[in-house]
Parts: C-alpha cells; structure tokens; sequence
C-alpha cells in the first residue's frame, strides 16, 4: 500500500511543477513513506533523516536551494510530535490519511518558515480529492496496486494499523472501476487489490447498498484486456462464501491467496484478539481449496507473542505442517507501544524468539522448496513483464507470483504465454516457451 500510496503523492505533486528524481542528492523534496508495523523499520526512518539532513546541507553548500524533507506514513501518524523532537530539521509530517493535502503542507511550510504536522483524520476521504492517476512513465507497467480499502476494526492486540489507519473504509466501486480502467489502457494487465483488511470491502455500489469484494471482483473481470486480479491482505473473519465461491467462478482471480493466520495456538490466537481459532483457519483453507484445488496459500506468522510457551510455539509449527504454504512471512513479536500487548506481562526472551523464527522459517522454506518443486513439469501460464538478465531471455509471473524465466522474443511481452517449467531455483523458475500467445494485449 505504501508503494500506491507513493505513486499518488507524486500525482499530487506534479501540479506544482514536481518531478520524480532517481537520487535523493537531485530532489527538491524527499518523502519518506513510512512502516509503523515494526520496531526496525521505525529506526530506519530516524536512521535515514540524519543522512538527508547530512545531504541537505553538502546540497545548500553547493549552491543548490534548501531541500524539503517530508515523513509521511504510518510513522509520521504514530509518532509525529517524536520526529520533530528528534530531528527538528523535518519540514512536514503527514499521515497517510491526508497526503492528498500536501500541496497546502508545502505552501504553508513555505510561508511559515517551520514544520508542517498534519496527523490528524480528517472528516472528507482522501480518495475523494486525488486527481486522476497518471500516466505510467514507461510501457514497462504490466502490473499494478490499487487500494480498494483502508484501516481495520480487528484491533489485534499486536497491531497499530487501527491506530496509524484508522476506522475501515471502502472506495464506491464506480471510483475503484473508474481507476481501474485507467491502468488498463496504459498497459497494465495485472491488478493486485490493496487494504489493510481487504476482504472487509463494503464500497458503495451506486445504488446505495454496499458491494462485497467478491462482487467488485466479478466487475473487474469484465473490463477489457484485464486478465488478472489479485487482493491482499485479508483476514480469517472476513473471508466469506462469496468470496470463496468467487475463487471457483471468477477466471480472472488468480489462484494465489494471502491469508495471514498468525499462530496456530487457540490460546495465544485469543491473546491476539484474532476472532477465530486455528480450526476454523483450517476449515477455510479446506474450503478454499475445494472451491479452487489448485489455490495456493501464503500467510503471516508472529512467535513470541507474550504468553507464548513452547506448547503454543509447536500448534504453530503443526497448523503450518498440516496446511502447507507456498509462502509466508514471519517476524519475532515486536512491541509497539500504544497496542494492548504492548504491555503484557510475559513477554518472551529475545533469544527463545530467535531459536522459534529460526525453526519455523526452517519448515515455511522446505515447504516452499516442496510447492516450487511440485511445478516442475508442469505447464503454467506466464505474464510476461521484460526481459530477464540473460541475452534472449524474458521474465515473468506466474499464477503464484514466482518470477518465471525462459527464452522468447521481445514480442512477447506483455502477453500471458504458456509456459513449460523445467527448473527451480531458491526463489524462482525456469522454464521453455510452448505456446507464443495464450492471450495477447
């Protein structure tokens, strides 16, 4: 979401004249869209403002004008009064429910002479006042993010998006359409539907009831030359029949789902405020995958919830032995204060952390390695996005967002190809062109 949530801040800038630079040491401005979700990702930023501050003045010393340096993101809305103590030198901290304000963040910093903070929620949708999307710079856009949701109501006890995102939200589907076809006459034939707890979508379908993300899905199919929709991040409580049955009827929706779970322990689940239990995970990953055989799973896993003994650490490591994960991301807990967990008692040594990331990481890449090798043989079908790194050779995605490379002509690209998968390697496949088109732009 911070990648769109980028894109759509240079949309409301270019109108003042700003341009994306590829270096820092040649903008005019740097924005630093930022993470709240881990404590080492925070860091980074306060790491990140000395050195901008280091190129502001070398920049100043060269005769070039005072560079603006902006925090925006989940950061800015979490911690903004600690920016500006901690580098009083930023010049706007915007959270990412107002970046469609900051043309007047950068007029009112211009004439006041000193900080800009805008952290609040403000009552009017930001959604509602961004121009239209640009024009991809280059026909290299074959794929695409396009935020649909924003904010949840979960209220995990580990987790600051109700707090940095706030309430749930839905774009009206007109408007998610509307952009959505934009992308598509510039090139782009892969749409990945973004939110914090997207299967939550509730957009307003123009008649004044409410669209679910199984309905919106079906609207996106039809538009022309779109061949693929993705969503993410979803959650166990939303993950609804429609949606599941869209999974079996929706040709468009790739067969690649991301359904964070967290734990597989029904106490520490509990302990999260994650609403389910890892038996009711299990029974929508079985009917998932009767909607759907050939759906594959990634998901989330955090260890050393506090509270979390080695009993809760092992229903962990079964859920994920009696699933199976194409992939995964897991993270050692990390307390983020303001958030219920934050300040439970319990909390598990940094060490013991260690040693269960360490297993469990072991397992989600054997069963990684396992999903990449049972492909191998296998004919799947190819959205080619450029060439790969090799003389004659193309890359591209396959059903399950493994980069996919093989020999082919320039021609190709941007065309969905059939595709022989004759290896693996640690995080992609190769592969031998069988059919040129199996869908052209």
């Amino acid at each position: 979401m911070n990648v769109y949530d980028s894109a759509r801040m240079a949309d409301v800038l270019r109108p003042l004249g700003y341009a994306p630079v590829e270096r820092p040491e040649d903008a005019d401005m740097v924005i630093l869209n930022t993470c709240h979700i881990r404590e080492r990702a925070t860091e980074k930023v306060f790491s990140e403002l000395g050195r901008l501050r280091k190129m502001r003045e070398e920049r100043m010393q060269a005769g070039h004008d005072r560079s603006i340096i902006a925090v925006a993101g989940c950061v800015a809305q979490a911690e903004g009064a600690e920016i500006l103590a901690r580098a009083p030198f930023v010049d706007l901290v915007l959270g990412p429910q107002t970046y469609h304000r900051l043309p007047e963040m950068v007029a009112r910093a211009a004439r006041a002479g000193n900080a800009v903070i805008e952290t609040d929620f403000p009552v009017e949708q930001k959604f509602d006042f961004l121009p239209e999307q640009a024009a991809p710079q280059s026909q290299g856009n074959l794929t695409a993010f396009l935020t649909i949701q924003e904010g949840c109501d979960k209220f995990c006890s580990f987790c600051v998006v109700p707090y940095t995102r706030g309430a749930e939200t839905s774009r009206p589907v007109q408007s998610v359409l509307a952009e959505a076809r934009r992308m598509v006459d510039s090139g782009v034939r892969e749409i990945s539907l973004l939110g914090q707890n997207v299967n939550a979508y509730h957009g307003d379908d123009g008649s004044g009831a409410s669209a679910t993300l199984a309905e919106l899905t079906a609207d996106l199919a039809k538009i022309p030359g779109l061949a693929r929709v993705r969503y993410m991040t979803s959650h166990p409580r939303d993950m609804e029949d429609d949606l599941i049955a869209a999974h079996r009827e929706n040709a468009a929706l790739m067969p690649f789902l991301h359904l964070p779970v967290q734990s597989g322990s029904d106490r520490i689940l509990r302990a999260m405020n994650r609403g389910h239990t890892a038996d009711e995970y299990r029974d929508i990953v079985h009917r998932l995958r009767e909607a759907r055989p050939d759906i594959a799973l990634s998901s989330d896993f955090i260890v050393g919830h506090p509270g979390e003994t080695e009993e809760d650490f092992e229903a962990t490591m079964q859920l994920v032995r009696d699933i199976g994960f194409a992939s995964a991301y897991s993270f050692k807990y990390s307390p983020r204060p303001g958030t219920p967990a934050a300040g439970q008692p319990m909390q598990v040594p940094e060490d013991v952390k260690d040693r269960r990331l360490a297993e469990l990481q072991a397992l989600l890449r054997e069963q990684q390695d396992a999903f990449n090798a049972d492909l191998v043989g296998t004919m799947q079908d190819i959205l080619i996005t450029g060439r790969g790194r090799l003389p004659g050779q193309l890359s591209g995605r396959s059903p399950y967002l493994q980069p996919v490379h093989f020999d082919g002509p320039d021609h190709l690209i941007g065309s969905i190809v059939k595709v022989a998968i004759t290896a693996r390697h640690t995080n992609s496949l190769r592969g031998t062109l069988i059919r040129e088109t199996a869908s052209a732009c």
